[in-house]
């Protein structure tokens, strides 16, 4: 049990947004290619059908230029309460690596907030772990901030 716990990332963030919000943001991708990133890189291309068995793919790109590619496929699409999805790197020559799982659970808070709860298992390696920790956690805080720019105005307005 405690090398599983080694090998799994947990990350929670207070959205100062409600749910139904907060669950688009993760699933329109309009809003998507705005925020869904690590500081310094940028949603370059994206595609997903969101369904059980529907697939993703996303293409980020590095301050550097060079361009890093993930693909997965849900597992358990919950509108406004939860997504399930398998989450791979894919390699310069098209080999995909490993396969993670991503739950991301959404919970009420007061004041109109949602509690997330990211969870990704199993890792390779504590490395690896440590690494996707850093990712997610620049990401989230994207979010966070995304967010506050649709409060001010300053991002695109929602349809």
């Amino acid at each position: 049990m405690a090398e599983e716990n080694t090998l799994s990332l947990t990350l929670q963030r207070i959205i100062a947004a409600p749910r139904a919000l907060v669950f688009r943001l993760w699933t329109d991708g309009d809003h998507v290619r705005r925020w869904c990133a690590p500081s310094g890189f940028a949603v370059v291309e994206g595609s997903a059908d969101l369904r059980p068995g529907g697939e993703w793919a996303t293409t980020l790109r590095d301050p550097t230029g060079r361009e890093w590619r993930l693909r997965g496929a849900y597992r358990e699409v919950v509108p406004g309460q939860r997504l399930v999805f398998s989450h791979a790197w894919v390699e310069e020559t098209g080999a995909v690596g490993p396969a993670t799982v991503v739950t991301i659970e959404l919970t009420d808070e007061a004041g109109g907030r949602t509690r997330l709860v990211l969870r990704q298992a199993p890792f390779a390696s504590v490395e690896s772990r440590d690494g996707h920790a850093g990712g997610w956690g620049e990401t989230l805080d994207s979010l966070a901030a995304y967010v506050a720019k649709l409060d001010t105005g300053q991002a695109p307005t929602l349809h």
